[in-house]
Protein backbone atom coordinates (compact mmCIF):
# COMPACT_ATOMS: atom_id res chain seq x y z
CA UNK A 1 0.00 0.00 0.00
CA UNK A 2 2.85 2.41 0.87
CA UNK A 3 4.36 1.92 -2.60
CA UNK A 4 1.01 2.72 -4.24
CA UNK A 5 0.68 5.85 -2.09
CA UNK A 6 4.22 6.90 -2.99
CA UNK A 7 3.46 6.44 -6.68
CA UNK A 8 0.24 8.44 -6.30
CA UNK A 9 2.07 11.29 -4.56
CA UNK A 10 4.82 11.25 -7.19
CA UNK A 11 2.18 11.43 -9.92
CA UNK A 12 0.41 14.26 -8.08
CA UNK A 13 3.56 16.40 -7.85
CA UNK A 14 4.46 15.55 -11.44
CA UNK A 15 1.05 16.88 -12.45
CA UNK A 16 1.72 20.04 -10.44
CA UNK A 17 5.04 20.51 -12.27
CA UNK A 18 3.37 19.92 -15.64
CA UNK A 19 0.62 22.35 -14.66
CA UNK A 20 3.28 24.98 -13.89
CA UNK A 21 4.78 24.52 -17.36
CA UNK A 22 1.34 24.63 -18.99
CA UNK A 23 0.37 27.75 -17.04
CA UNK A 24 3.64 29.45 -17.95
CA UNK A 25 3.20 28.57 -21.63
CA UNK A 26 -0.42 29.69 -21.51
CA UNK A 27 0.58 32.97 -19.87
CA UNK A 28 3.20 33.63 -22.56
CA UNK A 29 0.76 32.83 -25.37
CA UNK A 30 -2.01 34.90 -23.81
CA UNK A 31 0.38 37.78 -23.12
CA UNK A 32 1.61 37.74 -26.71
CA UNK A 33 -1.94 37.74 -28.06
CA UNK A 34 -3.06 40.52 -25.74
CA UNK A 35 0.08 42.55 -26.44
CA UNK A 36 -0.57 42.30 -30.16
CA UNK A 37 -4.19 43.24 -29.61
CA UNK A 38 -3.12 46.18 -27.45
CA UNK A 39 -0.75 47.45 -30.12
CA UNK A 40 -3.39 47.06 -32.83
CA UNK A 41 -6.01 48.81 -30.71
CA UNK A 42 -3.65 51.72 -30.02
CA UNK A 43 -2.89 51.95 -33.73
CA UNK A 44 -6.59 51.90 -34.58
CA UNK A 45 -7.31 54.62 -32.02
CA UNK A 46 -4.57 56.80 -33.47
CA UNK A 47 -5.83 56.16 -37.00
CA UNK A 48 -9.37 57.20 -36.05
CA UNK A 49 -8.12 60.28 -34.24
CA UNK A 50 -5.94 61.50 -37.11
CA UNK A 51 -8.54 60.60 -39.75
CA UNK A 52 -11.25 62.52 -37.96
CA UNK A 53 -8.92 65.47 -37.42
CA UNK A 54 -7.88 65.75 -41.05
CA UNK A 55 -11.44 65.32 -42.26
CA UNK A 56 -12.76 67.94 -39.84
CA UNK A 57 -9.97 70.48 -40.10
CA UNK A 58 -8.38 70.09 -43.53
CA UNK A 59 -11.21 68.99 -45.80
CA UNK A 60 -13.26 72.21 -45.48
CA UNK A 61 -10.21 74.14 -46.69
CA UNK A 62 -8.95 71.78 -49.37
CA UNK A 63 -12.12 70.37 -50.93
CA UNK A 64 -14.18 72.46 -53.32
CA UNK A 65 -17.12 70.42 -54.59
CA UNK A 66 -15.53 67.43 -56.28
CA UNK A 67 -12.16 69.12 -56.69
CA UNK A 68 -9.10 69.57 -54.51
CA UNK A 69 -8.38 73.28 -53.96
CA UNK A 70 -4.75 74.19 -53.37
CA UNK A 71 -2.88 77.48 -53.31
CA UNK A 72 -0.80 79.79 -51.17
CA UNK A 73 -3.79 81.07 -49.22
CA UNK A 74 -4.95 77.57 -48.47
CA UNK A 75 -1.42 76.51 -47.63
CA UNK A 76 -1.02 79.24 -45.07
CA UNK A 77 -4.33 78.43 -43.40
CA UNK A 78 -3.59 74.70 -43.28
CA UNK A 79 -0.14 75.25 -41.85
CA UNK A 80 -1.51 77.48 -39.11
CA UNK A 81 -4.10 74.82 -38.35
CA UNK A 82 -1.52 72.03 -38.22
CA UNK A 83 0.54 74.11 -35.80
CA UNK A 84 -2.13 73.38 -33.23
CA UNK A 85 -1.16 69.70 -33.45
CA UNK A 86 2.61 69.52 -32.84
CA UNK A 87 2.47 65.73 -33.02
CA UNK A 88 1.57 65.96 -36.73
CA UNK A 89 4.90 66.18 -38.59
CA UNK A 90 3.81 66.18 -42.21
CA UNK A 91 0.68 66.09 -44.32
CA UNK A 92 0.44 65.19 -48.00
CA UNK A 93 -2.65 65.24 -50.18
CA UNK A 94 -2.86 62.79 -53.08
CA UNK A 95 -5.04 62.83 -56.15
CA UNK A 96 -6.49 59.54 -57.32
CA UNK A 97 -3.96 59.30 -60.16
CA UNK A 98 -0.93 59.37 -57.83
CA UNK A 99 -0.13 63.07 -58.28
CA UNK A 100 0.91 64.84 -55.09
CA UNK A 101 -1.62 67.68 -54.90
CA UNK A 102 -0.31 69.35 -51.75
CA UNK A 103 2.41 68.84 -49.08
CA UNK A 104 3.11 70.67 -45.84
CA UNK A 105 6.83 69.98 -46.26
CA UNK A 106 8.99 70.47 -49.42
CA UNK A 107 6.25 72.00 -51.60
CA UNK A 108 8.52 71.60 -54.64
CA UNK A 109 7.21 68.04 -54.76
CA UNK A 110 3.68 69.22 -55.49
CA UNK A 111 2.47 68.25 -58.94
CA UNK A 112 4.80 65.25 -59.25
CA UNK A 113 3.42 61.79 -59.94
CA UNK A 114 4.60 58.91 -57.75
CA UNK A 115 3.81 55.19 -57.86
CA UNK A 116 0.60 54.47 -55.96
CA UNK A 117 1.50 52.26 -53.01
CA UNK A 118 -0.63 49.45 -51.65
CA UNK A 119 -1.99 51.35 -48.63
CA UNK A 120 -2.84 54.41 -50.75
CA UNK A 121 -4.54 52.20 -53.33
CA UNK A 122 -6.61 50.51 -50.60
CA UNK A 123 -7.82 53.86 -49.27
CA UNK A 124 -8.73 55.17 -52.74
CA UNK A 125 -10.65 51.98 -53.56
CA UNK A 126 -12.38 51.28 -50.24
CA UNK A 127 -12.66 54.72 -48.66
CA UNK A 128 -11.41 53.17 -45.41
CA UNK A 129 -8.47 54.67 -43.51
CA UNK A 130 -5.22 52.70 -43.14
CA UNK A 131 -2.48 53.14 -40.55
CA UNK A 132 0.90 51.70 -39.66
CA UNK A 133 4.36 52.44 -38.35
CA UNK A 134 6.43 53.75 -41.28
CA UNK A 135 10.13 53.17 -41.98
CA UNK A 136 10.23 56.07 -44.55
CA UNK A 137 12.37 54.13 -47.02
CA UNK A 138 10.42 55.03 -50.20
CA UNK A 139 11.78 57.72 -52.61
CA UNK A 140 8.88 60.09 -52.11
CA UNK A 141 9.43 59.86 -48.34
CA UNK A 142 12.95 61.27 -48.60
CA UNK A 143 11.90 64.50 -46.94
CA UNK A 144 9.99 62.79 -44.11
CA UNK A 145 12.89 60.40 -43.54
CA UNK A 146 14.91 63.35 -42.24
CA UNK A 147 12.34 64.20 -39.57
CA UNK A 148 13.97 64.46 -36.10
CA UNK A 149 11.94 61.58 -34.54
CA UNK A 150 12.62 57.91 -34.03
CA UNK A 151 9.13 56.47 -34.43
CA UNK A 152 6.69 57.68 -37.11
CA UNK A 153 3.01 56.78 -37.48
CA UNK A 154 1.72 56.95 -41.04
CA UNK A 155 -2.04 57.28 -41.61
CA UNK A 156 -3.86 57.26 -44.95
CA UNK A 157 -7.35 58.82 -44.81
CA UNK A 158 -9.77 59.36 -47.70
CA UNK A 159 -10.56 62.83 -49.00
CA UNK A 160 -14.32 62.82 -49.56
CA UNK A 161 -16.28 65.32 -51.65
CA UNK A 162 -19.66 66.68 -50.71
CA UNK A 163 -21.30 63.81 -52.61
CA UNK A 164 -19.33 61.26 -50.59
CA UNK A 165 -17.04 60.53 -53.53
CA UNK A 166 -13.41 59.64 -52.73
CA UNK A 167 -11.43 62.21 -54.70
CA UNK A 168 -8.09 61.71 -53.05
CA UNK A 169 -6.32 60.76 -49.87
CA UNK A 170 -4.47 62.32 -46.98
CA UNK A 171 -1.10 60.89 -45.95
CA UNK A 172 -0.36 62.05 -42.43
CA UNK A 173 2.92 61.51 -40.60
CA UNK A 174 2.71 61.82 -36.80
CA UNK A 175 5.26 61.47 -34.05
CA UNK A 176 4.72 57.95 -32.70
CA UNK A 177 7.04 58.33 -29.73
CA UNK A 178 4.23 59.07 -27.22
CA UNK A 179 2.15 56.24 -28.68
CA UNK A 180 5.03 53.76 -28.48
CA UNK A 181 5.73 54.86 -24.91
CA UNK A 182 2.07 54.39 -24.02
CA UNK A 183 2.02 50.95 -25.64
CA UNK A 184 5.21 49.94 -23.84
CA UNK A 185 3.82 51.10 -20.50
CA UNK A 186 0.50 49.33 -20.99
CA UNK A 187 2.30 46.24 -22.26
CA UNK A 188 4.45 46.21 -19.11
CA UNK A 189 1.35 46.50 -16.93
CA UNK A 190 -0.35 43.78 -18.94
CA UNK A 191 2.52 41.32 -18.48
CA UNK A 192 2.64 42.07 -14.75
CA UNK A 193 -1.09 41.38 -14.41
CA UNK A 194 -0.88 38.17 -16.47
CA UNK A 195 2.15 36.96 -14.51
CA UNK A 196 0.41 37.75 -11.22
CA UNK A 197 -2.80 35.94 -12.25
CA UNK A 198 -1.04 32.85 -13.49
CA UNK A 199 1.29 32.82 -10.47
CA UNK A 200 -1.77 33.01 -8.23
CA UNK A 201 -3.37 30.13 -10.13
CA UNK A 202 -0.23 28.04 -9.72
CA UNK A 203 0.01 28.88 -6.02
CA UNK A 204 -3.62 27.84 -5.58
CA UNK A 205 -2.88 24.62 -7.44
CA UNK A 206 0.15 24.06 -5.24
CA UNK A 207 -1.93 24.61 -2.10
CA UNK A 208 -4.57 22.20 -3.39
CA UNK A 209 -1.88 19.64 -4.19
CA UNK A 210 -0.36 19.95 -0.72
CA UNK A 211 -3.81 19.63 0.80
CA UNK A 212 -4.57 16.59 -1.37
CA UNK A 213 -1.20 15.08 -0.44
CA UNK A 214 -1.84 15.57 3.26
CA UNK A 215 -5.37 14.20 2.92
CA UNK A 216 -4.08 11.17 1.02
CA UNK A 217 -1.46 10.50 3.68
CA UNK A 218 -4.02 10.81 6.46
CA UNK A 219 -6.49 8.57 4.65
CA UNK A 220 -3.74 6.05 3.93
CA UNK A 221 -2.72 5.99 7.58
CA UNK A 222 -6.34 5.60 8.67
CA UNK A 223 -6.91 2.91 6.04
CA UNK A 224 -3.78 1.06 7.12
CA UNK A 225 -4.90 1.16 10.74
CA UNK A 226 -8.41 0.06 9.76
CA UNK A 227 -6.99 -2.70 7.57
CA UNK A 228 -4.78 -3.90 10.40
CA UNK A 229 -7.73 -3.89 12.79
CA UNK A 230 -9.85 -5.73 10.23
CA UNK A 231 -7.10 -8.29 9.64
CA UNK A 232 -6.78 -8.81 13.37
CA UNK A 233 -10.54 -9.23 13.70
CA UNK A 234 -10.56 -11.66 10.78
CA UNK A 235 -7.69 -13.59 12.36
CA UNK A 236 -9.56 -13.84 15.66
CA UNK A 237 -12.69 -14.87 13.79
CA UNK A 238 -10.76 -17.61 11.97
CA UNK A 239 -9.32 -18.80 15.26
CA UNK A 240 -12.79 -18.88 16.78
CA UNK A 241 -14.11 -20.75 13.73
CA UNK A 242 -11.34 -23.32 13.91
CA UNK A 243 -11.92 -23.71 17.63
CA UNK A 244 -15.62 -24.30 16.93
CA UNK A 245 -14.80 -26.91 14.26
CA UNK A 246 -12.27 -28.58 16.55
CA UNK A 247 -14.91 -28.70 19.26
CA UNK A 248 -17.35 -30.37 16.86
CA UNK A 249 -14.64 -32.79 15.80
CA UNK A 250 -13.84 -33.59 19.42
CA UNK A 251 -17.55 -34.18 20.01
CA UNK A 252 -17.60 -36.73 17.19
CA UNK A 253 -14.60 -38.60 18.55
CA UNK A 254 -16.03 -38.49 22.07
CA UNK A 255 -19.00 -40.54 20.86
CA UNK A 256 -16.75 -43.50 20.10
CA UNK A 257 -13.93 -44.06 22.64
CA UNK A 258 -12.33 -46.60 20.33
CA UNK A 259 -11.55 -43.92 17.74
CA UNK A 260 -9.98 -41.41 20.13
CA UNK A 261 -7.08 -39.64 18.41
CA UNK A 262 -8.13 -40.99 15.00
CA UNK A 263 -8.33 -37.54 13.35
CA UNK A 264 -4.89 -36.47 14.52
CA UNK A 265 -3.35 -39.74 13.34
CA UNK A 266 -5.00 -39.43 9.94
CA UNK A 267 -3.71 -35.86 9.71
CA UNK A 268 -0.14 -36.94 10.52
CA UNK A 269 -0.20 -39.79 7.97
CA UNK A 270 -1.76 -37.61 5.25
CA UNK A 271 0.85 -34.88 5.75
CA UNK A 272 3.66 -37.44 5.41
CA UNK A 273 2.21 -38.73 2.11
CA UNK A 274 1.57 -35.19 0.84
CA UNK A 275 5.19 -34.25 1.46
CA UNK A 276 6.33 -37.22 -0.63
CA UNK A 277 4.08 -36.06 -3.47
CA UNK A 278 5.53 -32.53 -3.34
CA UNK A 279 2.30 -30.65 -2.65
CA UNK A 280 2.49 -26.86 -2.47
CA UNK A 281 2.21 -24.96 0.79
CA UNK A 282 -1.39 -24.05 -0.01
CA UNK A 283 -2.26 -27.65 -0.91
CA UNK A 284 -0.57 -28.93 2.27
CA UNK A 285 -2.54 -26.44 4.34
CA UNK A 286 -5.83 -27.67 2.81
CA UNK A 287 -4.75 -31.32 3.30
CA UNK A 288 -3.83 -30.69 6.93
CA UNK A 289 -7.30 -29.38 7.81
CA UNK A 290 -9.15 -31.74 5.47
CA UNK A 291 -7.53 -34.78 7.06
CA UNK A 292 -8.14 -33.46 10.58
CA UNK A 293 -11.84 -32.78 9.98
CA UNK A 294 -12.58 -35.60 7.49
CA UNK A 295 -15.13 -37.23 9.83
CA UNK A 296 -16.76 -34.07 11.20
CA UNK A 297 -19.94 -34.90 9.26
CA UNK A 298 -20.55 -37.77 11.71
CA UNK A 299 -21.98 -35.14 14.06
CA UNK A 300 -25.17 -35.55 11.98
CA UNK A 301 -25.15 -39.39 12.28
CA UNK A 302 -27.15 -41.01 15.12
CA UNK A 303 -24.94 -42.12 18.01
CA UNK A 304 -26.41 -45.62 17.86
CA UNK A 305 -24.78 -46.14 14.46
CA UNK A 306 -21.43 -44.69 15.48
CA UNK A 307 -21.14 -46.96 18.53
CA UNK A 308 -22.80 -50.10 17.15
CA UNK A 309 -20.50 -53.06 18.02
CA UNK A 310 -21.55 -55.16 15.06
CA UNK A 311 -21.62 -54.79 11.31
CA UNK A 312 -23.96 -52.17 9.92
CA UNK A 313 -26.93 -53.16 7.80
CA UNK A 314 -27.16 -51.86 4.24
CA UNK A 315 -29.68 -49.24 5.33
CA UNK A 316 -27.48 -48.19 8.25
CA UNK A 317 -24.41 -48.06 6.03
CA UNK A 318 -26.24 -45.83 3.54
CA UNK A 319 -27.02 -43.49 6.41
CA UNK A 320 -23.41 -43.63 7.60
CA UNK A 321 -22.15 -42.70 4.11
CA UNK A 322 -23.87 -39.34 4.44
CA UNK A 323 -21.19 -38.14 6.82
CA UNK A 324 -18.76 -37.11 4.07
CA UNK A 325 -21.30 -34.87 2.30
CA UNK A 326 -22.54 -33.50 5.65
CA UNK A 327 -18.97 -32.74 6.70
CA UNK A 328 -18.34 -30.84 3.46
CA UNK A 329 -21.55 -28.86 3.98
CA UNK A 330 -20.54 -27.90 7.51
CA UNK A 331 -16.97 -26.91 6.66
CA UNK A 332 -18.02 -24.95 3.54
CA UNK A 333 -19.49 -22.30 5.84
CA UNK A 334 -16.00 -21.33 7.02
CA UNK A 335 -13.85 -19.36 4.56
CA UNK A 336 -10.59 -20.53 6.14
CA UNK A 337 -11.49 -24.15 5.33
CA UNK A 338 -12.95 -23.64 1.85
CA UNK A 339 -10.03 -25.42 0.14
CA UNK A 340 -10.58 -28.45 2.39
CA UNK A 341 -14.21 -29.00 1.39
CA UNK A 342 -13.38 -31.31 -1.55
CA UNK A 343 -11.06 -33.39 0.63
CA UNK A 344 -13.77 -33.97 3.25
CA UNK A 345 -16.45 -34.74 0.65
CA UNK A 346 -14.41 -37.14 -1.50
CA UNK A 347 -12.08 -38.98 0.91
CA UNK A 348 -14.22 -42.14 0.51
CA UNK A 349 -14.10 -42.16 -3.32
CA UNK A 350 -12.35 -45.14 -4.95
CA UNK A 351 -10.08 -45.45 -7.97
CA UNK A 352 -12.49 -47.98 -9.52
CA UNK A 353 -15.46 -45.61 -9.07
CA UNK A 354 -17.25 -47.68 -6.41
CA UNK A 355 -16.78 -45.12 -3.64
CA UNK A 356 -19.10 -42.43 -2.30
CA UNK A 357 -20.77 -39.93 -2.25
CA UNK A 358 -20.33 -39.11 -5.99
CA UNK A 359 -18.79 -42.29 -7.42
CA UNK A 360 -15.75 -40.49 -8.80
CA UNK A 361 -13.11 -42.64 -10.47
CA UNK A 362 -9.43 -42.48 -11.42
CA UNK A 363 -8.20 -38.94 -12.13
CA UNK A 364 -11.58 -37.44 -11.21
CA UNK A 365 -10.70 -37.90 -7.55
CA UNK A 366 -8.91 -34.86 -6.05
CA UNK A 367 -5.37 -35.89 -5.14
CA UNK A 368 -5.60 -34.50 -1.59
CA UNK A 369 -8.89 -36.40 -1.05
CA UNK A 370 -7.22 -39.62 -2.22
CA UNK A 371 -4.37 -39.02 0.26
CA UNK A 372 -6.79 -38.45 3.15
CA UNK A 373 -8.75 -41.56 2.13
CA UNK A 374 -5.68 -43.80 2.25
CA UNK A 375 -4.58 -42.29 5.57
CA UNK A 376 -8.08 -42.90 6.99
CA UNK A 377 -8.08 -46.49 5.74
CA UNK A 378 -4.62 -47.20 7.16
CA UNK A 379 -5.58 -45.98 10.63
CA UNK A 380 -8.86 -47.92 10.51
CA UNK A 381 -7.00 -51.13 9.58
CA UNK A 382 -4.40 -50.82 12.35
CA UNK A 383 -6.64 -49.79 15.27
CA UNK A 384 -8.50 -52.36 17.38
CA UNK A 385 -12.29 -51.97 17.37
CA UNK A 386 -15.11 -54.00 18.94
CA UNK A 387 -16.35 -55.20 15.56
CA UNK A 388 -12.95 -55.53 13.86
CA UNK A 389 -9.54 -56.67 15.02
CA UNK A 390 -6.50 -54.60 14.16
CA UNK A 391 -4.37 -55.91 11.31
CA UNK A 392 -0.69 -56.43 11.90
CA UNK A 393 1.72 -54.08 10.18
CA UNK A 394 2.54 -56.68 7.56
CA UNK A 395 -1.11 -57.48 6.92
CA UNK A 396 -2.01 -53.80 6.66
CA UNK A 397 0.84 -53.08 4.24
CA UNK A 398 -0.18 -56.06 2.13
CA UNK A 399 -3.79 -54.83 2.11
CA UNK A 400 -2.73 -51.38 0.89
CA UNK A 401 -0.56 -52.93 -1.83
CA UNK A 402 -3.35 -55.26 -2.97
CA UNK A 403 -5.85 -52.37 -3.23
CA UNK A 404 -3.53 -50.27 -5.43
CA UNK A 405 -5.46 -49.41 -8.58
CA UNK A 406 -8.80 -50.58 -7.22
CA UNK A 407 -9.58 -48.73 -4.00
CA UNK A 408 -6.53 -46.50 -3.76
CA UNK A 409 -4.96 -44.14 -6.30
CA UNK A 410 -1.71 -45.77 -7.55
CA UNK A 411 0.44 -42.65 -7.19
CA UNK A 412 -0.78 -42.14 -3.63
CA UNK A 413 0.02 -45.76 -2.73
CA UNK A 414 3.55 -45.36 -4.11
CA UNK A 415 4.05 -42.18 -2.08
CA UNK A 416 2.60 -43.96 0.96
CA UNK A 417 5.27 -46.69 0.84
CA UNK A 418 8.04 -44.13 0.27
CA UNK A 419 6.87 -42.19 3.33
CA UNK A 420 6.56 -45.38 5.42
CA UNK A 421 10.13 -46.38 4.60
CA UNK A 422 11.43 -42.92 5.62
CA UNK A 423 9.20 -42.13 8.63
CA UNK A 424 7.58 -45.33 9.92
CA UNK A 425 6.78 -43.73 13.29
CA UNK A 426 4.33 -41.34 11.57
CA UNK A 427 2.34 -44.44 10.55
CA UNK A 428 2.39 -46.03 14.01
CA UNK A 429 5.05 -48.58 12.99
CA UNK A 430 7.59 -49.08 15.76
CA UNK A 431 8.99 -52.47 14.75
CA UNK A 432 11.36 -52.12 11.78
CA UNK A 433 11.37 -55.91 11.32
CA UNK A 434 7.61 -55.88 10.77
CA UNK A 435 8.11 -53.21 8.13
CA UNK A 436 10.71 -55.35 6.38
CA UNK A 437 8.42 -58.37 6.52
CA UNK A 438 5.58 -56.31 5.03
Amino acid sequence: MSQRVARSLTLLWALVAVAAVVLAAGGIVLGSIMTQALRQQSLDDAKVSLSQYTSAVLSPRLVNGTQLRVGEEVTGIVRRTLAERPDILSVKVWRRDGVLAWASLAPDRIGQRFPVGHDLQEVLETGEAEAGFEDLADAEDAVESRLPVHDVLEVYAPVVSGSDEVIGAYEVYADATPLEASIAHRRHELWIVIAAVFALLWILLLVLARSASSTLRRQTTALRERSFALSESYRRLEESSLEAIESLNATVEAKDPYTAGHSLRVQRIAVAIGQELGLTIKEMDALRFGALFHDIGKIAIPDILLTKPGKLTDEEFDMMKRHSAEGARIVAKFGRLRDSVAIIRHHHERWDGRGYPDGLAAEEIPLAAAIAGLADAWDAMTIERPYQRALSTGEALAEVRSCRGSQFVPAVVDAFFDAVSKRPADFGIADARALAAG
